[in-house]
């Protein structure tokens, strides 16, 4: 028996269509339900009609707008399961995804989510407020408070990497419903990780390490913006994580 839901989410280029009718019944039904399958039908990622994200069984709130959690953000955390951090922030955390990961992998250690967009921000304190992790808003390291300089055990980040030429080739669904800055890493996808890399010895504590995903053509590159550092990578199926130890330590 043909289902018209599915019918039609497939007509509008959804590759999984079963699985996003059965989610968006799950979470409307009635009139809620009809305004829900036509804003997905006008191309709005799943998660932001639905307002969540599922990460390792992890719920992430999305707001309109705000950055989609990718899955493949999970690698990062499992890069560095070996470690038993008493601070770990989440540099740019969008709507909190890696920030909850670390909260729930680790209740004990303080955890703290930075990032400069608002927006992305009230996605991330309702998360928090599920997790308990602290939001801070600012730049980068910027936004962490005075105290954690050079005690911070494992700060990760999902750093726009995407070179700006490449942009164009994400989902179109993505390309306009998300802000281009939370993708876009400049001519060759690396200017946040110059960015975040730069400071980071100085919040970093003396067996600290900074871990963020990249593909795996950006490595070269990566390491000639910080000669001085000692990086290691984690394969992560079409990406690597990489992991930045200080300089001298």
């Amino acid at each position: 028996m043909s289902d018209d839901l599915v019918e039609r989410l497939r007509a509008a280029g959804c590759v999984f269509a079963e699985d996003e009718a059965a989610a968006l019944r799950a979470a409307f039904s009635g009139a809620p339900l009809e305004a829900a399958v036509a804003r997905r039908v006008a191309g709005v990622p799943l998660e932001q009609v639905l307002g969540f994200a599922e990460i390792d069984g992890t719920r992430i709130d999305v707001g309109d707008g705000v950055f989609v959690p990718r899955a493949r953000a999970f690698a990062i955390v499992d890069a560095v399961a070996g470690m038993e951090p008493t601070v770990a922030v989440d540099l740019g955390c969008g709507a909190g995804t890696l920030a909850a990961l670390l909260a729930q992998r680790w209740p004990a250690a303080r955890v703290v989510g930075t990032d400069i967009d608002e927006q992305a921000l009230a996605s991330a304190r309702r998360t928090a407020s599920r997790y308990g992790f602290e939001v801070r808003h600012g730049s980068w390291w910027d936004a962490l408070p005075a105290e954690l300089r050079g005690r911070v055990d494992l700060a990760v980040a999902y750093l726009p990497h995407v070179p700006s030429d490449e942009v164009e080739r994400i989902h179109p669904d993505f390309r306009a419903h998300e802000p281009r800055r939370s993708v876009d890493g400049g001519p060759d996808g690396l200017d946040h990780w110059r960015a975040v890399i730069e400071t980071a010895a100085e919040w970093l504590a003396p067996r600290g390490v900074f871990a963020t995903l990249l593909a795996p053509e950006q490595v070269a590159a990566a390491r000639a913006a910080a000669p001085r550092w000692h990086l290691d990578t984690v394969p992560a199926d079409d990406d690597v994580v990489l992991l930045a130890s200080p300089p001298g330590r």
